[in-house]
């Protein structure tokens, strides 16, 4: 028997040899071969039980998988053939207008994650306000966007991409959101409107969504110029409404158009769906709707990305069932009490100081080492990841704060008291082994991922 026939008859020929990387491969291999071929490659990722950086959902009850096995399938896009899955969209779309206290009758749509989202909503805010310069017969060069600098990186891509000023506002250090102070002296009749986060992705915490809707309201009376918010609610518009449901931020303020929400964060789906939700239908621009029928019937499509898997969407609508208000509340106040723990731990091991976790935040721990030390926030990520595989990363903030470095730590469904508290000890014994060696090598810090997007 030849050492192939062996292979195929006891284990797989790709143990042995590369597997293929660079070329198409000439010939295929068994089922089983090429299961555990990926197997073996993917067993050298990390775990995403011990992510603390991802706000990305990464796990699922049983029969939401089983929802999700059952139709990958299914191509959303196709109405014609699969209404079911349309309506389905439109159920989650009237359930979130609800969540978000939307005034009447809304649109919106599923999209691939909050990234799709935002340029749909931005580009409606382009949209609408060229309608409202050329009804005046104005100009309707140089319009401009108006953000600060705890957005997500998208918003600067949105900017690049399609023709529009970004006029950041820079933070600084121990104001890490911003308000109607700093957002005020950016305003002018080419804002197509000013965006405020819920939920950052550096500390958690929310832009001052009410004193900015209060501002643009006095702009509105006093000067005619009507500029919208848009709310980038990718983490935090699935977490305020149930850990802060007093707490306003979404269309019960009047200033505010449109909300984007991540579903695959705390929507509690698998990568990847997003959503985009209007205040009023009027809200989405005619001219940004297409229409086709080639795929059977009419069908008004409002995404960047056309094909695309009806599972999340169902996942989603199985999660909307499931939990509930109720549900939710209880998910989100098990992470938020267990990020209080972690927080607790850090302040009383007398190394760290925790960012804000008086204020409203999501379930998450920001927090800086304390005192002098030979070492810094990367060198403990690096040693956390070393010795115990942790992933909590370590980062600097955008300008004017960038000499600020913290660490953030997600707390997420997964993440049981019992692993907070061996969580807390990890980090103790990291910062032990720093006290002794000295800080991490450049090379090691290197190694380490510290990508705080989406």
């Amino acid at each position: 028997m030849t050492e192939r026939d062996d292979g195929a008859l006891f284990g797989n020929r790709f143990l042995t040899t590369p597997a293929p990387s660079e070329k198409f491969p000439e010939r295929g291999m068994a089922a089983t071969d090429a299961m555990r071929l990926l197997d073996v490659d993917l067993a050298m990722e990390g775990d995403p039980q011990r992510n603390l950086a991802t706000f990305v959902t990464t796990w699922m009850e049983p029969e939401a998988q089983r929802i999700i096995a059952e139709n990958l399938h299914r191509n959303f896009i196709d109405h014609a053939e699969y209404p079911i899955s349309a309506e389905i969209e439109q159920r989650c779309v009237r359930m979130l207008a609800d969540l978000f206290n939307a005034p009447g009758k809304t649109t919106g749509c599923r999209t691939q994650g909050s990234s799709e989202a935002i340029m749909l909503g931005a580009l409606s805010l382009k949209w609408k306000w060229r309608e409202r310069r050329q009804a005046a017969g104005l100009s309707v060069e140089r319009p401009n966007l108006v953000f600060g600098g705890d957005v997500h990186v998208v918003w600067e891509k949105f900017c690049r991409y399609f023709d529009v000023e970004p006029r950041i506002v820079p933070l600084a250090e121990g104001k890490y959101t911003i308000g109607p102070e700093d957002v005020e002296p950016h305003l002018d009749e080419h804002t197509i409107g000013v965006v405020a986060v819920l939920g950052t992705t550096f500390t958690g915490h929310k832009d001052d969504v009410v004193g900015i809707d209060e501002l643009l309201r006095d702009i509105r009376k006093k000067r005619d110029l009507d500029i919208p918010i848009h709310v980038d609610g990718a983490s935090g518009a699935f977490v305020w409404p149930f850990l802060y449901p007093d707490s306003k931020w979404d269309f019960r303020l009047e200033q505010v158009r449109s909300i984007n929400v991540s579903g695959h964060k705390y929507g509690l789906v698998y990568p990847g769906i997003g959503w985009l939700v209007f205040r009023e239908e009027s809200d989405l621009p005619e001219d940004l709707v297409f229409y086709e029928n080639y795929l059977g019937k009419t069908d008004a499509t409002f995404t960047l990305n056309f094909s695309t898997g009806a599972s999340m969407v169902l996942a989603q609508y199985y999660n909307f069932v499931r939990l509930g208000r109720q549900g939710y509340t209880y998910v989100m106040k098990m992470m938020q009490e267990n990020a209080r723990v972690l927080a607790d731990n850090l302040r009383s091991g007398g190394r760290f100081e925790v960012i804000g976790g008086d204020a409203e935040q999501l379930p998450l721990v920001a927090f800086r080492l304390t005192g002098e030390q030979d070492y810094d926030e990367s060198d403990v990520a690096w040693q956390l990841s070393a010795e115990r595989g942790w992933m909590v990363p370590a980062y600097t903030l955008p300008p004017d704060a960038q000499g600020i470095k913290i660490m953030r730590a997600l707390v997420k469904e997964t993440l049981s008291r019992e692993q907070i508290d061996r969580l807390s000890e990890d980090i103790a014994d990291a910062c032990r082994t720093l006290d002794a060696k000295g800080a991490a090598h450049d090379v090691e810090r290197a190694q380490v991922k510290r990508g705080t997007g989406y």
